[in-house]
């Protein structure tokens, strides 16, 4: 199957945009230029239109946190009984009837990675997914893809409200470091042939370890972040800070340390105490430091349809425009390490775009379709 797409602008993200022509076949890109000539089963004039890869946001709760449902027992997000949790999977939980998904894909977003969320110091497992299926199996890239951890204010108030491990700070990592001494004790008897029984909340832990998947550590202040690379550095496993509210405070030493981020949200989100010192300015200052950042919605805090609008406001704050749609793109795709397959218009990549009627930072803009491995979904 071809399709062949006349006349947009097209943004590439890893080259320059141009006003021409995007050929997918079969589920690729098969070829970006101008004035393209071929036999296609499809011809679409798309003149005036804007084509850009499907946005990747690389921290969300969507399918978990399901819209419309309200808040307590019907959602499905956060195992709050235990501050470890480590063997709970979010595609046992995911939701693919959520109305927020559709809504995803009018706001360009074709590919995400689901999180459990931050009640827990060790939350459990995530999964990248697109919206390409209502069976949840169909729509993996990656699984599991990341185990979720947390620190800072939430896992205070859900245990300190129940007087137990963790109330503090000192607590929360405590539980993250006793549980992986004890995933190295386990890996060490597997070794040594002591081994009898398997342990789902080990098992994810030895992942970890390996470093066949990181650490994805929700971290708002500045002391977290530092925390959390201490552990990384500690135990020598894969590391990416989610949230990093702070991080501008310590970029230098981000980035000497050469840890990704997935920043985020930052508007309409100053709830809390470790939330007084948000500023739109980490946006620039860390894309100026060279640090791999995505930028996430944290859906549904802020609305996985409105990443654009998101994004669009760091101009006001000086960040470029560039920038800033690599974080919606090609960056958050490096950070899942599945950049060889999404977020840029790339021969060869999954033919996963949007059109767009405007310019996603257009105020004006929405996707008017969306196609994903050459499958219109929109």
């Amino acid at each position: 199957m071809k399709i062949l797409f006349k006349n947009a602008n097209i943004y590439p993200i890893t080259s320059e945009p141009f006003k021409g022509d995007l050929l997918i076949e079969n589920g690729k890109i098969k070829k970006l230029g101008k004035n393209i000539k071929v036999k296609a089963d499809e011809i679409i004039d798309v003149e005036g239109k804007f084509i850009f890869p499907g946005f990747v946001d690389a921290h969300s709760h969507i399918g978990v946190f399901e819209e419309g449902v309200g808040e307590g027992y019907y959602q499905d997000g956060n195992e709050m009984t235990d501050p470890n949790t480590a063997q709970v999977r979010v595609i046992d939980a995911f939701y693919p009837e959520d109305a927020a998904i559709k809504r995803a894909l009018e706001g360009g977003v074709t590919t995400v990675m689901v999180v459990p969320g931050s009640a827990n110091p060790i939350g459990g497992q995530g999964a990248i997914l697109k919206f390409k299926s209502k069976i949840v199996d169909e729509m993996i890239i990656k699984e599991p893809a990341g185990l979720k951890m947390a620190m800072g204010e939430n896992p205070k108030r859900v245990y300190g409200s129940q007087k137990k491990l963790p109330s503090t700070r000192l607590g929360s990592v405590a539980v993250i470091r006793e549980y992986f001494l004890k995933v190295k004790n386990y890996m060490k008897k597997k070794e040594n042939g002591e081994f009898n029984d398997f342990d789902l909340k080990m098992e994810i832990g030895e992942k970890v370890l390996k470093r066949e998947i990181p650490a994805r550590i929700h971290a708002h202040r500045a002391d977290d972040i530092i925390t959390a690379i201490r552990l990384s550095e500690e135990f020598g496993f894969d590391l990416v800070i989610e949230h990093a509210t702070e991080a501008y405070k310590v970029a230098d030493y981000i980035k000497e340390k050469n840890i990704p981020l997935v920043l985020g949200p930052l508007f309409g989100f100053r709830t809390k105490l470790e939330l007084k010192d948000l500023s739109f300015e980490v946006l620039r200052i860390i894309n100026e430091k060279g640090i791999l950042a995505g930028l996430m919605c944290d859906h549904p805090v802020l609305h996985l349809e409105h990443a654009n609008v998101q994004a669009a406001l760091g101009m006001r704050y000086g960040a470029k425009e560039e920038d800033l749609i690599k974080m919606l793109t090609i960056n958050p795709a490096k950070i899942l390490k599945i950049d060889d397959r999404v977020g840029s218009l790339e021969p060869g990549k999954d033919a996963d775009i949007a059109i767009w009627n405007y310019h996603p930072f257009d105020i004006r803009a929405k996707a008017e379709s969306v196609y994903i491995e050459g499958k219109k979904v929109l």
